[in-house]
């Protein structure tokens, strides 16, 4: 090795990866001018030396926590029409603002390209810490990330989130508040228009939709997974709303959705509550503009975020926490929720 007494020096990670000085330097400060690729190299082989930049060794025992990690696998499109991520991302704000912290977040295209993303922000010591969502069932994140040793929050329940403290909501019993409320209406028929089906919040629905509507002895429910957007959410309401066993009822996993489900509703001649009553998951201004306004499963999601926030600040701060659930949405009856036809109010 070019150091004295063995030591490893820059010249030596270049030397093995096969690149310039300056290219290491680059890599390591996270700038342009190398590709992926040169840069995971560069990494593995300084990984194999033991080799760290001086500020990077540094940050090693003091990392900087001014800068938090948010990287999101969802189409650039849906998340700037979504009200739900704009609340969230809001309330985390809200709590980095507190510390004079900044929220660096990336779009990616899918979960690889999201581990990559945490791997190479947190080996170039770009954040402190992680934010990590939209947990799937047997996640690989989980797998992938839990080594690194990098300090994360997960969003979701944690039978999904593997060591990572969990800040979630109780899905289950919200879904069975909703499916109740509208038996209680006497709908018999009650359809589901949820997200997609490898999501794990999906998935709980799901099964808790299911579950209930069995137990209620309710007629066989049916349930179109689709990919959060209105256009999927139109699709799936005229599937619904054409079938011979058309239901008096649909529960959808977001507001955009519900909102599109009301126009093809409108479209098809059925009218909002009177044929067809409509409920949305994720309470916003779009429910309260609507006409008739949604009833919706409502939640304070801007607090949501912002518990996020501080529990992975507890997680930096080397704050022994398992998480915590925040308030169960609950329902808030409006306009589009009516008893059903043919049957008289409970």
């Amino acid at each position: 090795m070019s150091g004295s007494a063995g030591r490893v020096t820059i010249k030596d990670v270049a030397a093995r990866a096969g690149v310039s000085k300056g290219a290491v330097s680059l890599a390591f400060n996270h700038k342009p001018g190398v590709s992926q690729a040169t840069r995971e190299r560069i990494f593995a082989v300084a990984r194999e030396l033991g080799w760290a930049p001086s500020a990077t060794a540094r940050s090693l025992s003091s990392q900087r926590v001014d800068i938090i990690g948010l990287a999101l696998c969802r189409p650039a499109r849906l998340l700037g029409l979504e009200p739900f991520y704009m609340d969230f991302v809001s309330g985390i704000e809200s709590v980095l603002a507190e510390r004079s912290c900044s929220l660096l977040l990336r779009l990616v295209r899918d979960l690889d390209e999201e581990i990559a993303v945490h791997k190479d922000w947190w080996r170039g010591r770009m954040i402190g810490g992680a934010i990590l969502v939209d947990f799937r069932e047997d996640d690989p994140r989980v797998p992938a990330l839990r080594g690194l040793g990098l300090p994360a929050v997960a969003v979701g329940h944690p039978s999904l989130t593997g060591p990572f403290p969990a800040v979630w909501t109780d899905d289950a019993s919200a879904v069975t508040e909703a499916v109740r409320y509208l038996a209680a209406l006497g709908h018999r028929r009650i359809a589901r228009v949820g997200g997609p089906a490898d999501l794990g919040h999906s998935a709980i629905r799901a099964r808790a939709f299911a579950d209930t509507t069995r137990e209620l002895g309710l007629e066989a429910a049916r349930q179109i997974a689709t990919g959060f957007d209105e256009k999927e959410g139109a699709r799936a309401t005229r599937t619904l709303l054409l079938a011979a066993d058309r239901p008096t009822a649909v529960v959808y996993d977001n507001d955009i959705m519900a909102v599109a489900g009301a126009g093809v509703a409108a479209e098809m001649g059925f009218t909002v509550p009177d044929d067809l009553s409509l409920l949305a998951w994720d309470d916003s201004q779009l429910c309260r503009i609507t006409h008739p306004t949604l009833s919706a499963m409502s939640h304070d999601v801007h607090h949501f975020g912002a518990e996020v926030a501080r529990v992975l600040f507890d997680v930096i701060g080397g704050v022994h926490t398992a998480g915590h659930q925040v308030p169960t949405p609950s329902l808030t009856p409006r306009g589009s929720t009516a008893p059903a036809p043919g049957t008289q109010s409970p």
